[in-house]
Protein backbone atom coordinates (compact mmCIF):
# COMPACT_ATOMS: atom_id res chain seq x y z
CA UNK A 1 0.00 0.00 0.00
CA UNK A 2 1.38 3.48 -0.97
CA UNK A 3 1.84 5.99 1.82
CA UNK A 4 0.93 9.66 1.45
CA UNK A 5 4.52 10.72 0.66
CA UNK A 6 4.72 8.27 -2.22
CA UNK A 7 1.33 9.39 -3.55
CA UNK A 8 2.40 13.05 -3.39
CA UNK A 9 5.63 12.35 -5.28
CA UNK A 10 3.77 10.43 -7.98
CA UNK A 11 1.20 13.24 -8.33
CA UNK A 12 3.87 15.96 -8.62
CA UNK A 13 5.75 13.93 -11.23
CA UNK A 14 2.57 13.37 -13.25
CA UNK A 15 1.63 17.06 -13.13
CA UNK A 16 5.13 18.10 -14.20
CA UNK A 17 5.02 15.68 -17.12
CA UNK A 18 1.62 16.97 -18.20
CA UNK A 19 2.81 20.59 -18.03
CA UNK A 20 5.89 19.76 -20.07
CA UNK A 21 3.92 17.99 -22.79
CA UNK A 22 1.43 20.89 -22.96
CA UNK A 23 4.15 23.52 -23.35
CA UNK A 24 4.88 24.18 -27.04
CA UNK A 25 8.48 24.06 -28.20
CA UNK A 26 10.12 27.43 -28.66
CA UNK A 27 10.33 28.69 -32.23
CA UNK A 28 13.92 28.58 -33.54
CA UNK A 29 15.37 32.05 -34.04
CA UNK A 30 14.70 34.03 -37.23
CA UNK A 31 17.57 36.48 -37.26
CA UNK A 32 17.34 38.60 -40.42
CA UNK A 33 17.56 38.74 -44.21
CA UNK A 34 19.41 36.03 -46.15
CA UNK A 35 18.80 37.09 -49.75
CA UNK A 36 16.42 38.23 -52.43
CA UNK A 37 16.05 36.16 -55.61
CA UNK A 38 15.03 37.86 -58.87
CA UNK A 39 14.66 36.86 -62.49
CA UNK A 40 16.78 38.32 -65.27
CA UNK A 41 16.11 38.56 -69.00
CA UNK A 42 19.79 39.25 -69.69
CA UNK A 43 22.18 37.59 -67.23
CA UNK A 44 25.23 39.51 -68.56
CA UNK A 45 23.56 42.87 -67.96
CA UNK A 46 22.52 41.78 -64.47
CA UNK A 47 26.09 40.75 -63.70
CA UNK A 48 27.35 44.17 -64.80
CA UNK A 49 24.90 45.87 -62.44
CA UNK A 50 25.53 43.76 -59.35
CA UNK A 51 29.31 43.51 -59.73
CA UNK A 52 30.28 46.87 -61.26
CA UNK A 53 27.66 49.22 -59.80
CA UNK A 54 27.18 47.59 -56.40
CA UNK A 55 30.53 45.82 -56.11
CA UNK A 56 29.15 42.40 -55.16
CA UNK A 57 31.21 39.23 -55.69
CA UNK A 58 29.89 36.73 -58.25
CA UNK A 59 29.53 33.14 -57.07
CA UNK A 60 27.98 29.84 -58.08
CA UNK A 61 24.40 29.10 -57.05
CA UNK A 62 24.17 25.81 -55.10
CA UNK A 63 20.39 26.00 -55.21
CA UNK A 64 20.02 26.37 -58.97
CA UNK A 65 22.92 25.64 -61.37
CA UNK A 66 21.43 28.05 -63.91
CA UNK A 67 21.48 30.89 -61.40
CA UNK A 68 24.20 33.15 -60.03
CA UNK A 69 24.73 34.60 -56.58
CA UNK A 70 26.09 38.10 -56.03
CA UNK A 71 27.50 38.29 -52.51
CA UNK A 72 27.67 41.41 -50.36
CA UNK A 73 29.05 39.40 -47.43
CA UNK A 74 29.62 35.72 -46.74
CA UNK A 75 26.01 35.44 -45.54
CA UNK A 76 23.96 37.81 -47.73
CA UNK A 77 23.50 37.97 -51.49
CA UNK A 78 21.17 38.56 -54.40
CA UNK A 79 20.31 35.42 -56.34
CA UNK A 80 19.72 36.06 -60.06
CA UNK A 81 17.89 33.41 -62.07
CA UNK A 82 17.25 33.22 -65.84
CA UNK A 83 13.74 34.42 -66.61
CA UNK A 84 11.46 31.49 -67.46
CA UNK A 85 9.35 31.53 -70.60
CA UNK A 86 6.10 33.35 -70.08
CA UNK A 87 7.31 35.33 -67.06
CA UNK A 88 4.65 37.81 -65.98
CA UNK A 89 4.97 41.37 -64.74
CA UNK A 90 6.83 40.53 -61.55
CA UNK A 91 10.50 39.46 -61.62
CA UNK A 92 10.53 38.60 -57.90
CA UNK A 93 11.42 34.91 -57.47
CA UNK A 94 11.53 34.59 -53.68
CA UNK A 95 12.66 36.25 -50.49
CA UNK A 96 14.71 34.44 -47.85
CA UNK A 97 15.25 34.96 -44.13
CA UNK A 98 17.99 33.52 -41.91
CA UNK A 99 17.38 31.08 -39.09
CA UNK A 100 19.60 29.30 -36.58
CA UNK A 101 17.90 25.95 -37.26
CA UNK A 102 16.19 25.27 -40.59
CA UNK A 103 15.02 21.75 -39.71
CA UNK A 104 13.79 22.85 -36.30
CA UNK A 105 11.89 25.82 -37.73
CA UNK A 106 10.26 23.65 -40.36
CA UNK A 107 9.14 21.20 -37.68
CA UNK A 108 7.86 24.05 -35.52
CA UNK A 109 5.82 25.52 -38.38
CA UNK A 110 4.34 22.11 -39.15
CA UNK A 111 3.44 21.59 -35.49
CA UNK A 112 1.70 24.97 -35.54
CA UNK A 113 -0.55 23.99 -38.42
CA UNK A 114 1.27 25.34 -41.46
CA UNK A 115 0.91 23.30 -44.63
CA UNK A 116 2.84 23.47 -47.89
CA UNK A 117 6.31 23.24 -46.38
CA UNK A 118 9.08 22.04 -48.67
CA UNK A 119 11.71 19.61 -47.48
CA UNK A 120 14.96 20.75 -45.90
CA UNK A 121 17.73 20.93 -48.51
CA UNK A 122 21.48 21.19 -48.08
CA UNK A 123 23.68 23.11 -50.53
CA UNK A 124 27.23 22.32 -51.59
CA UNK A 125 28.58 24.98 -49.23
CA UNK A 126 26.65 23.64 -46.24
CA UNK A 127 23.70 26.06 -46.20
CA UNK A 128 20.40 24.42 -45.22
CA UNK A 129 17.00 25.77 -46.24
CA UNK A 130 13.36 25.00 -46.90
CA UNK A 131 10.73 26.81 -48.93
CA UNK A 132 7.10 27.74 -48.40
CA UNK A 133 4.68 30.52 -49.40
CA UNK A 134 3.12 33.35 -47.45
CA UNK A 135 -0.67 33.92 -47.51
CA UNK A 136 -0.49 36.02 -50.68
CA UNK A 137 1.52 33.38 -52.53
CA UNK A 138 4.96 34.97 -52.31
CA UNK A 139 7.68 32.31 -52.28
CA UNK A 140 9.58 32.42 -48.99
CA UNK A 141 12.67 30.54 -47.85
CA UNK A 142 14.28 30.13 -44.45
CA UNK A 143 18.05 29.63 -44.67
CA UNK A 144 20.48 28.33 -42.07
CA UNK A 145 23.75 29.75 -43.45
CA UNK A 146 26.95 27.77 -43.10
CA UNK A 147 29.09 30.91 -43.18
CA UNK A 148 29.44 33.17 -40.15
CA UNK A 149 31.29 35.81 -42.16
CA UNK A 150 29.38 39.09 -41.97
CA UNK A 151 32.23 41.29 -43.24
CA UNK A 152 31.55 43.24 -46.41
CA UNK A 153 32.98 41.79 -49.62
CA UNK A 154 36.02 43.91 -50.62
CA UNK A 155 34.84 46.61 -52.99
CA UNK A 156 31.14 46.15 -52.20
CA UNK A 157 29.20 49.35 -51.68
CA UNK A 158 27.63 47.71 -48.60
CA UNK A 159 27.96 44.42 -46.74
CA UNK A 160 24.50 44.50 -45.28
CA UNK A 161 21.08 43.83 -46.78
CA UNK A 162 18.97 45.14 -43.93
CA UNK A 163 15.51 45.11 -45.39
CA UNK A 164 13.42 43.74 -48.23
CA UNK A 165 9.99 44.80 -49.39
CA UNK A 166 7.30 43.47 -51.66
CA UNK A 167 3.76 44.25 -52.76
CA UNK A 168 1.05 43.42 -50.22
CA UNK A 169 -2.70 43.60 -50.86
CA UNK A 170 -4.14 42.36 -47.56
CA UNK A 171 -2.27 43.54 -44.48
CA UNK A 172 -4.36 41.52 -42.02
CA UNK A 173 -3.79 38.30 -43.92
CA UNK A 174 -0.03 38.86 -44.11
CA UNK A 175 0.10 39.83 -40.43
CA UNK A 176 -1.36 36.44 -39.54
CA UNK A 177 1.76 34.82 -40.98
CA UNK A 178 4.58 37.27 -40.38
CA UNK A 179 3.54 38.85 -37.11
CA UNK A 180 1.35 36.38 -35.27
CA UNK A 181 2.89 33.08 -36.39
CA UNK A 182 6.53 34.05 -37.00
CA UNK A 183 6.77 36.87 -34.46
CA UNK A 184 7.96 39.77 -36.63
CA UNK A 185 7.83 42.99 -34.55
CA UNK A 186 6.37 46.39 -35.53
CA UNK A 187 9.04 48.93 -36.53
CA UNK A 188 7.51 51.85 -38.51
CA UNK A 189 4.72 52.72 -40.94
CA UNK A 190 4.05 55.69 -43.19
CA UNK A 191 2.54 57.15 -46.34
CA UNK A 192 2.66 60.21 -48.57
CA UNK A 193 -0.93 60.95 -47.53
CA UNK A 194 -1.47 60.85 -43.75
CA UNK A 195 -4.94 59.35 -44.26
CA UNK A 196 -3.44 56.27 -45.94
CA UNK A 197 -0.84 53.58 -45.27
CA UNK A 198 1.76 52.85 -47.95
CA UNK A 199 4.58 51.14 -46.05
CA UNK A 200 4.46 48.90 -43.00
CA UNK A 201 7.78 47.71 -41.60
CA UNK A 202 8.34 44.89 -39.14
CA UNK A 203 11.66 43.60 -37.83
CA UNK A 204 12.72 39.97 -37.75
CA UNK A 205 11.88 38.35 -34.40
CA UNK A 206 15.53 37.96 -33.36
CA UNK A 207 17.30 40.77 -35.20
CA UNK A 208 17.06 44.29 -36.60
CA UNK A 209 16.60 43.51 -40.32
CA UNK A 210 13.07 44.18 -41.47
CA UNK A 211 10.34 43.31 -43.96
CA UNK A 212 8.47 46.20 -45.52
CA UNK A 213 4.91 45.66 -46.76
CA UNK A 214 4.54 47.79 -49.89
CA UNK A 215 0.81 48.31 -49.71
CA UNK A 216 -1.27 48.41 -52.89
CA UNK A 217 -4.97 48.82 -53.50
CA UNK A 218 -7.60 50.43 -51.24
CA UNK A 219 -6.13 52.33 -48.30
CA UNK A 220 -2.82 53.04 -50.06
CA UNK A 221 -1.59 55.58 -52.62
CA UNK A 222 -1.08 52.85 -55.23
CA UNK A 223 -4.30 51.86 -57.04
CA UNK A 224 -4.36 48.32 -58.36
CA UNK A 225 -4.59 49.52 -61.97
CA UNK A 226 -1.14 51.14 -61.57
CA UNK A 227 0.55 47.92 -60.46
CA UNK A 228 2.32 47.11 -63.72
CA UNK A 229 5.81 45.69 -64.34
CA UNK A 230 7.48 49.06 -63.74
CA UNK A 231 5.63 49.63 -60.48
CA UNK A 232 6.36 46.10 -59.26
CA UNK A 233 10.06 46.74 -59.80
CA UNK A 234 9.79 49.68 -57.40
CA UNK A 235 7.70 47.79 -54.85
CA UNK A 236 9.64 44.52 -54.83
CA UNK A 237 13.05 45.64 -53.62
CA UNK A 238 15.99 45.19 -51.30
CA UNK A 239 17.86 47.77 -49.27
CA UNK A 240 21.60 48.02 -48.61
CA UNK A 241 22.62 49.77 -45.43
CA UNK A 242 25.34 52.44 -45.65
CA UNK A 243 26.76 54.54 -42.81
CA UNK A 244 27.01 57.70 -44.93
CA UNK A 245 24.97 58.36 -48.07
CA UNK A 246 27.20 61.13 -49.38
CA UNK A 247 30.27 58.89 -49.20
CA UNK A 248 28.47 55.97 -50.86
CA UNK A 249 27.14 58.00 -53.79
CA UNK A 250 30.49 59.80 -54.18
CA UNK A 251 32.15 56.39 -54.54
CA UNK A 252 29.78 55.59 -57.40
CA UNK A 253 30.37 58.92 -59.14
CA UNK A 254 34.15 58.73 -58.86
CA UNK A 255 34.25 55.15 -60.12
CA UNK A 256 31.86 55.81 -63.01
CA UNK A 257 29.61 53.17 -61.44
CA UNK A 258 26.19 54.83 -61.61
CA UNK A 259 23.47 52.66 -63.11
CA UNK A 260 21.62 54.08 -66.13
CA UNK A 261 18.49 54.41 -64.00
CA UNK A 262 18.78 55.95 -60.55
CA UNK A 263 17.30 58.65 -58.32
CA UNK A 264 18.28 60.45 -55.14
CA UNK A 265 19.87 60.92 -52.73
CA UNK A 266 16.77 62.14 -50.95
CA UNK A 267 15.34 62.25 -47.47
CA UNK A 268 12.86 59.44 -46.84
CA UNK A 269 9.70 59.97 -44.82
CA UNK A 270 11.24 57.73 -42.17
CA UNK A 271 13.94 60.36 -41.61
CA UNK A 272 16.74 58.38 -43.28
CA UNK A 273 18.77 59.36 -46.34
CA UNK A 274 18.19 57.05 -49.29
CA UNK A 275 19.06 56.67 -52.98
CA UNK A 276 17.61 54.25 -55.50
CA UNK A 277 19.28 52.23 -58.23
CA UNK A 278 17.56 49.82 -60.60
CA UNK A 279 18.88 46.63 -62.12
CA UNK A 280 18.32 45.99 -65.87
CA UNK A 281 14.95 44.32 -65.17
CA UNK A 282 13.72 47.18 -62.98
CA UNK A 283 14.27 45.70 -59.52
CA UNK A 284 14.99 48.56 -57.13
CA UNK A 285 18.04 48.47 -54.90
CA UNK A 286 17.70 51.12 -52.25
CA UNK A 287 20.74 52.52 -50.46
CA UNK A 288 19.72 53.70 -47.01
CA UNK A 289 21.54 55.06 -44.01
CA UNK A 290 21.31 52.91 -40.89
CA UNK A 291 20.11 55.66 -38.57
CA UNK A 292 17.51 58.40 -39.03
CA UNK A 293 18.81 61.97 -38.99
CA UNK A 294 15.44 63.60 -38.40
CA UNK A 295 12.09 62.74 -36.86
CA UNK A 296 10.07 60.39 -39.09
CA UNK A 297 6.64 61.34 -40.30
CA UNK A 298 3.47 59.36 -39.73
CA UNK A 299 4.65 57.17 -36.85
CA UNK A 300 7.58 56.87 -34.46
CA UNK A 301 9.99 53.96 -34.61
CA UNK A 302 8.85 51.26 -32.20
CA UNK A 303 12.11 49.27 -32.23
CA UNK A 304 15.80 50.13 -32.39
CA UNK A 305 17.27 50.78 -35.83
CA UNK A 306 20.33 48.77 -36.91
CA UNK A 307 23.64 50.52 -36.33
CA UNK A 308 25.90 48.71 -38.82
Amino acid sequence: MLNWKTLLAVSVTALAGAATSATPAARPAITGISHLAVYSRDMAKSEQFYTHVLGARKGADPEDPAGVRFYFSGRQFVEVLPAPAGLGASVLAHVAYTTDDAAGLRSWLGANGMAGLGGVQTGAGGDRWFATKDPEGNAVQFVQPASRDEAAVPGALSGRIFHVGYAVHDRAKQDGFYRRLLGFRPYWYGAFDASKVDWVSQQAPNGHDWLEYMMVGPGSDVPLEKVDANQLGVLNHLSLGVPNMEAAVTTLYRGDRLSPRHDGPQMGLDGKWQANFYDPDGTRVELMEFQPVMKPCCSPFTADSPTH
